[in-house]
């Protein structure tokens, strides 16, 4: 069966088709991406703008025809945290049925827990086999939000989502390229409760394995690695060490826009909102490696998107 899966996020829109087969792994068929930025002014307007709504509606229109296309039987799309959040959500989740009327659905407007549970069975599936233990602690660092899930043996056992993401939080601060002391200062400490509350849900001292999903974990994996360009392939599975992965964090932290520019891996998309990503993943990992004793972090470019295919076999 052939099915299309679709994941609207606050930063970028993604479409995944692959073939799904009870008796071998899924095949992928086409895998993209585009930052359609549907979060942007968000946090302060409660509001999707309307330039933002007719990006993110025409791609939607590109995907869907995409989809027919290539003969998708079955095809979801998952809306996470703007149009959770949008006071004007009800034109975004008419527009999306619109575009995808062959398949009479519409944009599922899924809440923090499901959409971590669903980034848990994407970035999971194919751990064990490859010899990767659990307990996971999987992390989907967003443009507006960031889930934590814990579980093992494919059952969640724990989740929690919070409020802290790239954009929001580069549009909250106002985040220069390099960011200030002040800045870095002020949005730490909103970070760190964030933190307390998902460490309090979730648990994060008996975890065998962070892994590390979405863009800004996937670019600054990239950067760690001494990539010229972006490699998919190279960094998905990536075991990178915890001293690692913060100095990349504070190195594009500190970086000017022009030097995140000229960076090969970097999507145009990303450079104005990795300096507050790399502050939140850093955050995040030395809390996560200091409470649970870890030395690495795992890099999956398996996420939501692979678990929204993978629910479409159920």
């Amino acid at each position: 069966m052939r099915v299309g899966a679709v994941d609207c996020g606050t930063n970028s829109i993604r479409l995944l088709v692959t073939d799904l087969r009870d008796d071998a792994p899924p095949e992928e068929v086409v895998r993209r991406m585009e930052v359609v930025r549907l979060g942007q002014g968000l946090d302060a307007t409660g509001s999707i703008a309307p330039d933002a709504m007719a990006r993110t509606l025409a791609m939607s229109r590109e995907y869907a025809a995409q989809c027919a296309e290539l003969g998708a039987d079955r095809v979801r799309f998952v809306a996470t945290s703007a149009s959770r959040d949008a006071s004007n959500a009800a034109e975004f989740v008419a527009g999306v049925g619109e575009a995808f009327a062959r398949w009479h659905i519409a944009p599922e407007v899924i809440t923090g827990d499901q959409e971590a549970q669903l980034s848990f069975d994407g970035a999971t599936g194919e751990l064990p086999a490859r010899g990767v233990a659990g307990p996971y602690l999987v992390v989907d660092l967003g443009g507006g939000s960031t889930e934590f899930v814990r579980g093992d043996h494919g059952r969640v056992q724990a989740q929690r989502s919070v409020d802290i993401g790239c954009v929001r939080f580069h549009e909250r601060f106002g985040f220069d390229a390099p960011a200030t002391a002040g800045q870095i200062e002020a949005a730490t400490a909103e970070i760190d409760a964030a933190l307390d509350v998902a460490q309090e849900a979730v648990g994060f001292d008996e975890v065998e394995t962070l892994v590390g999903l979405a863009g800004t974990v996937t670019t600054l994996a990239a950067h760690a690695l001494g990539l010229d360009r972006y490699d998919r392939d190279t960094i998905h599975g990536s075991v990178l060490s915890v001293q690692t992965v913060q100095a990349a964090c504070e190195q594009l932290l500190g970086m000017s826009t022009q030097e995140r520019t000229d960076l090969g891996f970097m999507h145009p998309g990303r450079v104005d909102v990795i300096g507050a990503g790399a502050l939140i993943w850093s955050r995040i990992v030395g809390r996560v490696a200091q409470r649970a004793g870890l030395t690495s972090v795992v890099t999956s470019e398996h996420d939501i998107l692979d678990g929204i295919a993978l629910s479409l076999a159920r």
